[in-house]
């Protein structure tokens, strides 16, 4: 397991990255940032990318969540229209 500190820089990392791939659109540039990392050290590299890649499949799993209880809303509600 790596060490709390390269967590927590991973961490960090990963929430300002996310906010600028969200502003610019460049959906890979979590990618490249990790590409920098690992010339410097693969140990950061890692965690960074596990940490981006946990967030982005929580936000993947929110949004799938999100949909299919709208779904569910919206048949019921027309279920009950047609009645």
């Amino acid at each position: 397991m790596a060490d709390p500190v390269v967590v927590e820089m991973a961490n960090k990392l990963a929430e300002e990255c996310l906010a600028v791939q969200a502003e610019t659109g460049e959906d890979r540039l979590f990618m490249k940032l990790g590409d920098v990392l690992g010339a410097s050290s693969q140990t950061l590299e890692e965690a960074f990318l596990t940490a981006v890649r946990t967030r982005m499949a929580n936000d993947q799993g929110r949004a799938f969540l999100r949909k299919t209880l709208k779904d569910h809303r919206v048949a019921k509600q027309q279920e009950g229209g047609n009645g």
